[in-house]
């Protein structure tokens, strides 16, 4: 059998309506997904993590910017950010739970900023955080719904947003497409429901405070 009957064969069975071509073609696309997808993505935006789902409310904005800022404003003019300031930040609405942010390489990390970053060795958050800086030297975050920053002593994960070597920093959240993670999320907030003992992030959407 030719090469181009072989090829013809394999396309035929794919198109077939079967539980097999199917499966195949599930197979298929994880491959692609894993082997070719990621790592093009990956080389393209300088980062070993181009795609990030966000797990919790964190930064979320149940508002307007306005009604946000008369409400969270206070701490950010604290440390010398004004309203003015902040509306020239990238994603000054905050991100939501089941947003995907697309990360690309964070060169000359800047406040205002939303960066992903690894968190410190003894804290005990299983993935990677997504805050916005606030200070420059040393690197500080705070995540929008927060009302402070996050340190060893004031949550249970211990972790320190407070001074974040270049090292740990992944890379900057440059776009992002709501919503679209709950395709995965819903699998983690029903073992949230199971057993929520093992997990610290919230269950379900996120509602004001």
């Amino acid at each position: 059998m030719s090469l181009k009957e072989t090829i013809k064969k394999i396309w035929n069975f794919l198109k077939a309506d079967t539980w097999q071509s199917w499966l195949v073609s599930l197979v298929l696309m994880i491959l692609f997904i894993k082997l070719i997808f990621f790592p093009s993505l990956s080389l393209l935006t300088g980062t070993s993590l181009p795609l990030l789902v966000v797990e919790s409310c964190s930064m979320y904005h149940a508002q307007s910017f306005n009604n946000w800022w008369a409400s969270h404003g206070a701490w950010y003019e604290n440390q010398g950010i004004n309203k003015t300031n902040f509306e020239m930040y990238s994603l000054k609405n905050g991100l939501n739970k089941g947003d995907i942010v697309l990360v690309t390489k964070a060169i000359n990390p800047k406040s205002g900023q939303v960066i992903i970053y690894y968190p410190n060795d003894d804290a005990t958050a299983p993935h990677p955080i997504i805050h916005r800086i606030v200070t420059e030297n040393p690197i500080g975050t705070k995540g929008d719904n927060n009302p402070a920053q996050l340190t060893r002593t004031n949550n249970i994960m211990k972790v320190d947003e407070t001074a974040i070597p270049q090292e740990r920093i992944i890379g900057k959240a440059t776009i992002k497409i709501p919503y679209l993670g709950w395709i995965k999320l819903i699998f983690f907030d029903i073992a949230k429901r199971i057993n929520p003992s093992m997990y610290s992030s919230e269950v379900g959407l996120c509602k004001p405070n």
